[in-house]
This record gives C-alpha cells, structure tokens and sequence, in this order.
C-alpha cells in the first residue's frame, strides 16, 4: 500500500538530471564516471569522484566541480537541495586539511 506523504514534503529525486545544480555537463561527467542512479551516486565520495573525472579525461577540472558532487551526493542522501556554492567553503576547508597532512606525512 503507498504510503502518502506530508503535504508540502518534496519527493526524493529519483533521476540524476532532478538534484539540484545538475545540468547537461554533469550529467556528461557521471556517465563518463559510470554513475547511472541517485541511489549510486549516493554512495559516492566527491573528492574521489573529481580525481577519477580529471583522470579519466586527462585533464584538471575546476574544483567547483567538487562543490557540485558534493551538492548532488548531499540531495541524493536525502538532503535538500542547496545551490553548489553553499558547499565552496566545505570544500576549501577539506583540501587545506588534506594539503597539511600531505606535509607532514
């Protein structure tokens, strides 16, 4: 039996190219990544997912694509949806703890 839901509740995004700031590039770089669902891309790590992209096309994307993985991931988790800039400081705090363990290792 389906289960109502509350009004006003928005549904989960059941297509890639339904999560917020998902457009026509990003969805070119999940096929390029093999990422085909929500419920896959879920699982993801967008640190992973950008160096698996800039190395499978041979080249250096722009970071922000980062901040767009990690707003998708977020939403395809359940979360809401959020423009890719909300996740720009998250990002930059991440790779500068990366970049320091780097020099200390």
């Amino acid at each position: 039996m389906p289960t109502k839901s509350r009004p006003g509740a928005k549904q989960q995004p059941k297509r890639l190219a339904e999560l917020a700031n998902v457009g026509p590039a990003t969805l070119g770089d999940f096929q390029v990544l093999g990422i085909r669902s929500v419920g896959q891309l879920a699982r993801q790590d967008a640190f992973r997912l950008y160096e698996r992209l800039c190395s499978r096309t041979n080249a250096r994307h722009d970071p922000c694509c980062i901040d767009v993985f990690m707003s998708a991931i977020d939403q395809a988790r359940g979360g809401q949806p959020r423009p890719w800039w909300h996740f720009t400081k998250r990002r930059k705090a991440a790779l500068a703890r990366r970049a320091r363990i780097a020099r200390v290792a």
